[in-house]
């Protein structure tokens, strides 16, 4: 997919976060899980293919990031704060499932999520977010 398809899939996703943030996040954890998953996963791939790192072709997905061991193997490559960035988005799908599947969790619960995300989105702010290619 191309970077600007990401970027406008991670543009619904954020809108959708910040949405489901001022509605109540105990009440919109279904769309905070998938959202901030899918948000992570686009901006991990923005950030690849601007790296290229991987071609337009390749399809990163979240489940790969469930598993350390799976990262490493699907991208074994290194990149500026890589530690840090799989880092994050493990916890962010650590939780994923559960708040997308599970019962209601607590509010302490997703604020951590929605903490580890705003981390990420601090990394890649500069890479992803904004076009600092021009």
């Amino acid at each position: 997919m191309r970077i600007e398809d990401h970027k406008k899939r991670l543009e619904e996703s954020l809108k959708a976060i910040e949405e489901s943030i001022e509605k109540g996040i105990v009440e919109r954890q279904r769309n905070i899980g998938f959202n901030t998953s899918a948000a992570a996963t686009d901006m991990l791939e923005i950030l690849l293919h601007k790296k290229f790192l991987i071609d337009q072709g390749m399809v990163v997905k979240h489940e790969w990031l469930k598993s350390k061991k799976s990262i490493q193997n699907k991208l074994p490559f290194e990149f500026k704060n890589k530690e840090k960035i799989i880092d994050l988005i493990f916890k962010i799908e650590e939780k994923r499932n559960v708040l997308c599947y599970g019962k209601p969790q607590k509010a302490e619960t997703i604020q951590e999520l929605i903490e580890n995300f705003n981390k990420l989105k601090d990394i890649l702010k500069e890479e992803v977010l904004y076009d600092t290619a021009k």
